[in-house]
């Protein structure tokens, strides 16, 4: 099979991935060997490549927004629950210890031994990967696999930011930044009964906002029309994060959607976290988040914006990625 790998982590611009030919990997014990048939382009996939995450394995294969059919059932999957011919949807989270105080109370997404597809393990960006039968996810039978395959983290992700940030019934969400996730977060909010009111600096993005039916849309910096009861922040710019904490009404939550963030600067107390004000972070999701999600989204309707690219030019969607030359989302379709 052909698959796209990290040779050394560096700037997308310096063509970090290689395209080799490797053997179709064999399922290991309760595992689905998985043929991928769309695969989404996310902002940590970048974070990989460029070295912002620290590598955990050598010529990695990015990935993790994964719409595939089942090829073969390893020992020991259920094969009551898995079919080859089955469509599956393979996410970010692969595997947790399951034993962990973390894993027992629920809160699977902390567990210190969990491991995740793209970054401990071969992803997407190929044309077979695997996972384990248990973090598989089922997908609808209705929507096709570009569509569905950015639901796999940024949809899946940004509905965990949404739940931290506690919203109350009605309330009003800020959201900084407005690529892949944040349009998908945002389409749940709305559904929800939600103000949404979009900060971000891309001139492309605030068009897709109001075509989404947000109330406002501005420039990252500048200030929302009314105080927002909670805000996620989706850009990976620190800086941005004492903005946000100024916008919040009293008793507003911040949440941190990103795996990577640059430095914060310094607080100001007084004007950015007094009045109960809250800053949360967000670490990946649980398989209960993607499930509950996955089905909101069939409920609602939430539909990815999708730019499909060829398998052989994931290098350049990496870069359009960074460079912000689409809205919504990219999404590699396999042409190798």
């Amino acid at each position: 099979m052909r698959a796209w790998v990290v040779t050394r982590p560096g700037p997308a611009e310096e063509e970090p991935l290689r395209l080799v030919e490797r053997p179709v990997p064999a399922p290991g014990e309760g595992e689905l060997l998985v043929r991928v048939r769309a695969c989404g382009v996310c902002r940590t996939d970048l974070h990989v490549t460029e070295g912002d995450l620290p590598e955990h394995r050598p010529e990695v294969t990015p990935g993790h927004e994964v719409v595939g059919e089942v090829a073969a059932t390893g020992p020991g999957a259920d094969a009551d629950a898995w079919a080859p011919g089955d469509r599956v949807g393979v996410a970010w989270l692969r595997d947790t210890d399951g034993t962990c105080r973390f894993c027992l109370r629920g809160d699977e997404n902390l567990c210190p031994a969990s491991r995740y597809t793209g970054w401990d393990a071969d992803g997407g960006y190929a044309q077979y990967t695997t996972v384990p039968a248990a973090f598989a996810y089922r997908l609808p039978p209705d929507v096709d696999d570009v569509a569905l395959a950015p639901l796999l983290c940024a949809g899946i992700i940004g509905y965990r930011a949404l739940l931290r940030t506690s919203l109350p019934p009605g309330g009003r969400l800020g959201l900084y930044g407005f690529g892949g996730s944040a349009h998908l977060c945002a389409q749940v909010a709305l559904a929800q009964g939600a103000t949404v009111h979009v900060l971000t600096r891309d001139e492309a993005a605030r068009r897709l906002a109001l075509a989404l039916g947000c109330a406002s849309a501005g420039g990252a910096r500048d200030r929302p029309p009314e105080p927002l009861d909670a805000a996620i922040l989706f850009a990976p710019a620190g800086d941005l994060v004492p903005v946000a904490l100024r916008a919040l009404d009293r008793g507003g939550v911040l949440a941190v959607a990103g795996i990577h963030l640059s430095d914060v600067p310094v607080l100001h107390y007084e004007d950015e976290l007094f009045y109960e004000k809250e800053l949360r972070s967000v670490t990946s999701n649980t398989r209960r988040d993607g499930r509950e999600f996955l089905g909101i989204a069939a409920r609602h309707g939430v539909r990815a914006t999708t730019h499909p690219y060829p398998l052989s030019e994931a290098p350049r969607a990496l870069r359009d990625l960074k460079a912000g030359r689409f809205d919504g989302a990219a999404v590699l379709v396999d042409d190798l």
